[in-house]
């Protein structure tokens, strides 16, 4: 199943802070809308969609027994009536990662940047999807997709600096951060 992501002037989620990061940047858009699909091929309407973006959601990478254990037992489901904030974040990485193996990076990710321990302690509070996107072709390599309370807003604020202050990101050569809000879901919605 595909994810598609389509910033234009209509969707469920409104956006309320458009900031390029690192790296060209999207068109800023008023709304994004987010469609599950079994095909990336959805039209793109000129006087509606500026912009889109596919990712699959795959098994986890990088991530070992006991850190997996964790992270199921915090997780947070996508979709929650209370998470009206959402941040898309599309993140392209340098060849120079890339040409790492496996091993490489992954020492870079967990023991050196403390990717999944430094998130753990955000979670549940914190939904957090990623969709790879590299090998689909896209111009990003991952999208990724929070959602959150706007209780827990400077939480998340304090996550994503975290994680951009991180050896990690020294391999980010593109990034966009795109927030948004949407009405709270009601049960049954």
């Amino acid at each position: 199943m595909f994810t598609v992501f389509r910033g234009g002037r209509s969707g469920a989620w409104r956006v309320t802070r458009f900031a390029p990061v690192k790296g060209a940047s999207l068109a800023p858009t008023p709304a994004l809308s987010v469609v599950h699909s079994l095909t990336i091929a959805l039209p793109i309407l000129p006087s509606l969609t500026s912009w889109r973006l596919a990712g699959v959601a795959s098994h986890l990478r990088y991530t070992e027994r006991p850190e997996k254990k964790q992270l199921d037992a915090v997780r947070a489901e996508i979709g929650r009536p209370e998470a009206t904030h959402a941040a898309l974040i599309p993140i392209k990485k340098s060849a120079a990662w890339w040409d790492l193996t496996q091993e490489e990076r992954r020492e870079i990710f967990e023991d050196k940047s403390q990717h999944i321990a430094a998130s753990l302690k955000y979670l549940p509070a914190i939904a957090r999807q990623l969709y790879h996107s590299r090998d689909l072709g896209e111009p990003f390599d991952f999208l990724t997709w929070f959602e959150y309370a706007p209780e827990h807003a400077d939480a998340f604020e304090e996550l994503v600096g975290t994680l951009r202050a991180s050896e990690e990101w020294k391999y980010v050569e593109r990034e966009v951060d795109i927030r948004m809000e949407r009405e709270r879901l009601d049960a049954g919605d």
